[in-house]
């Protein structure tokens, strides 16, 4: 069980890294930043409890605000993640395997892609949400949202291949 919490926390502290320090200064054509530290909550296995999955989504948030001197936007978005991922789990896990790690190897390639897709367009509607805090340019945050989650769930996969 340690083991598991180790494992998490360096996950934890390299995504965290990863985004702070290289993907939040990646801007492809001006609209387009991977949000790749949201794997973490996505890769939390599905038996884990809503309130922890919370938890860890709300730390994860929360230092990515500390060092991006964004005010609680990447929180609120990340603990909004980490409340509705038991829904987008049992929406596209099979019933027989609620057990699981979800990835590519254990949901098939369908299902997984269906799984990271919505829960990644919820976060960045959310996140993009709070930051316009306005609808005044809907085109502009209709594209950022849609050219973000695409780019973000494209890492996601390379992350995958690179961990098989």
């Amino acid at each position: 069980m340690i083991i598991s919490y180790i494992h998490k926390i360096f996950w934890f502290v390299g995504l965290l890294l990863l985004q702070v320090l290289i993907l939040n200064n990646v801007h492809i054509a001006g609209y387009a930043t991977p949000f790749l530290y949201i794997y973490f909550i996505l890769r939390l296995e599905a038996d884990i409890s809503r309130n922890e999955a919370m938890l860890w989504g709300f730390a994860l948030g929360l230092c990515i605000d500390i060092f991006s001197n964004t005010s609680g936007m990447n929180a609120a978005a990340t603990v909004m993640l980490a409340f509705a991922r038991p829904v987008y789990l049992s929406m596209f896990t099979p019933r027989d395997n609620q057990k699981i790690v979800p990835s590519l190897k254990n949901m098939g390639f369908l299902s997984y892609v269906k799984y990271l897709l919505a829960a990644v367009f919820t976060h960045h509607i959310m996140l993009f949400t709070i930051a316009f805090f306005s609808f005044s340019d809907i085109h502009v945050l209709l594209i950022r949202i849609v050219s973000s989650t695409v780019l973000t769930v494209i890492c996601m996969f390379a992350i995958d291949e690179i961990r098989n």
